[in-house]
């Protein structure tokens, strides 16, 4: 469920998180699978389809967003800007970014932008899952981008274990060295609060990661 509370804004479950009030009820958690599911779509794959104008950095008014969305779906007739805000800030993962009143996806993206993350205090270590069948060829060639525009790194181990997991059981994690890719010239950045960009990675900044 997508809720609001009066003292502490948007939240997801049963109840606000901090004071244990239930809040004003926005969405279900169907509801809030379809709207995120179609928002994810527009905002990272096709603008166009949805006749919405986006600019260079991936940004498209939240309101015309809403609209736009009510009118493709009849299930949808209730959507309204806030909702789209309720589920853009409450997102655990930072999915979503808001500028005033726009909103864009801040990674994930098929289409060309300028994103212009913050590219400072980036971790040491980064990590990235691979296949078995993967690994040896990302050691020898390095990581490119294969159906998004960028590479996709996670901040953690855990963290690229859990989006390996998703295509194979047992996923090889990679670790990159991004002290030394920076300095030899690879730009990186912070696209959420575990997902990092960049736009390939040479395989001379990676090895296997074995804890």
């Amino acid at each position: 469920m997508l809720g609001e509370c009066e003292e502490h804004g948007y939240f997801r479950g049963d109840c606000c998180p901090l004071c244990g009030e239930e809040g004003k009820f926005l969405m279900s958690d169907e509801e809030m699978e379809k709207v995120g599911r179609t928002m994810a779509g527009i905002l990272r794959h096709f603008p166009e389809r949805f006749n919405l104008e986006m600019d260079e950095q991936g940004y498209v008014s939240i309101r015309d967003l809403a609209a736009a969305m009510r009118e493709n779906s009849r299930r949808l007739h209730w959507l309204r800007p806030h909702h789209i805000v309720a589920l853009a800030e409450s997102d655990p993962k930072g999915r979503y970014a808001i500028s005033n009143d726009k909103v864009r996806a801040t990674y994930g993206h098929t289409i060309d932008l300028d994103l212009q993350h913050p590219t400072a205090n980036i971790p040491e270590k980064l990590f990235y899952p691979a296949t078995p069948e993967e690994a040896e060829i990302i050691l020898e060639m390095g990581i490119m981008p294969s159906d998004r525009k960028m590479v996709h790194l996670s901040k953690t181990y855990e963290d690229a274990f859990a989006v390996g997991s998703i295509r194979v059981d047992e996923p090889i994690i990679l670790e990159i060295d991004t002290v030394s890719a920076i300095a030899g010239g690879v730009t990186i950045s912070q696209a959420a609060r575990t997902v990092y960009l960049c736009r390939e990675m040479p395989p001379q900044y990676l090895r296997v990661y074995h804890g």
